[in-house]
């Protein structure tokens, strides 16, 4: 008895030095480890979290991602707030936080009807708005030449139909603004690559429109190198079809396909609500808020399998997918909490508001990690 008494502190000091053994290789691991020389893993990055205002969030980000994007920041409201006035002051935390830790810069966005500084919208003629676009796309592009790594020059031009948007950009110069921004972010920083950014690329007629103006820009001597497909998607849709579909389209015209804006809603949309058009709001209500307090297991699971299969055809396609990013680092700063209905709980990401990775983080991470 004395042998066998002996023998089992030692099988306890094995199980707990092997659980400990997995826990520090689970704690480890990440996704921009997981997925290196498959795409670059990205996400959106608050003013606050330039600025590394809170310590563990910059740790997760430090952690898990290898590319950056700008929520908001870079957006010409902030960026170039008056005619003659540019601030650059968080731009240039942005860059220096991506150089510093040797991550993918992407710039977002250049030419946009929306979240425009009120002097841009003023903009009545031509002439004036030619001179805008020059210097404004001239001067930013120009100043991050050979630190921003790509650019979304131009976001958001299409109605869902596929016919160009109404904005000031259209009314002014016609579908002519679509070619004159990308060659001049061409010729202000020649190596940089441009993307077109949109939501709902991958529905059938708006996909077609998006082929449309890559063409047309192409046709029209334009440089554009790239696909940005946002994808503020639903746990339903869009189809596992009609995304693989995309990704063949817009990669059988030579472009690098990126998924931009990556965040999946788990509430219901009022008059089932797709996209991203920030100028929508509706009212609130119990229905439409479901989970105020916590996620239930059963929806957690349905996040987690839905993002298991939309990255099965990022892996499939990994040869046409330049870059996957989340748009935020966390469920407690997702945009969806407040889009399109104010005060709701929203848990789209792979991260919950304590930092903590959920189902769908683990489902994701496992696609690789099932293959080692």
């Amino acid at each position: 008895m004395k042998l066998i008494n002996n023998y089992i502190p030692l099988v306890f000091l094995f199980v707990l030095v092997s659980c400990n053994s997995q826990n520090t290789k689970s704690n480890s691991a990440s996704l921009k480890d997981n997925f290196k020389g498959d795409f670059y893993i990205g996400t959106a990055l608050s003013a606050d979290q330039i600025e590394q205002k809170d310590a563990k969030v910059d740790e997760l980000i430090r952690k898990e991602f290898n590319a950056i994007t700008a929520e908001n920041i870079m957006k010409s409201m902030f960026v170039h707030p008056l005619k003659n006035k540019y601030d650059f002051a968080m731009t240039d935390k942005f860059v220096a936080y991506g150089e510093k830790n040797k991550m993918f810069i992407h710039g977002h966005t250049l030419i946009w009807h929306s979240q425009l500084a009120p002097w841009m919208s003023e903009i009545k003629d031509s002439i004036e708005m030619k001179a805008f676009m020059k210097d404004h796309i001239t001067t930013i592009v120009s100043k991050y030449k050979g630190k921003i790594n790509s650019w979304d020059v131009v976001n958001e031009a299409l109605n869902d139909d596929g016919t160009l948007r109404k904005s000031v950009f259209l009314n002014t110069l016609g579908k002519s603004y679509l070619v004159d921004a990308f060659k001049l972010a061409a010729k202000a920083d020649p190596k940089v690559d441009l993307y077109y950014n949109d939501y709902n690329i991958c529905e059938p007629k708006k996909r077609e429109g998006a082929i449309e103006l890559v063409k047309n820009i192409k046709a029209n001597g334009g440089k554009i190198d790239g696909i940005g497909i946002q994808g503020h998607w639903r746990l339903e849709s869009p189809s596992l079809e009609e995304i693989e579909k995309s990704i063949l389209a817009y990669s059988a015209l030579g472009l690098k396909v990126a998924f931009t804006e990556l965040d999946i809603t788990v509430l219901p949309n009022p008059w089932d609500l797709k996209g991203a058009d920030v100028n929508q709001k509706f009212e609130g209500s119990a229905k439409m808020n479901p989970y105020p307090k916590t996620l239930p297991d059963s929806i957690q699971t349905k996040l987690a399998d839905r993002y298991a299969a939309i990255f099965k055809i990022f892996l499939k396609h990994k040869d046409k997918i330049s870059r996957v990013t989340f748009w935020g680092v966390h469920d407690g700063q997702s945009w969806l909490n407040d889009w399109p209905i104010k005060g709701r709980t929203n848990y789209p990401l792979l991260f919950d508001t304590k930092l903590k990775p959920k189902k769908a983080y683990i489902s994701v991470m496992q696609l690789k990690e099932n293959k080692k």
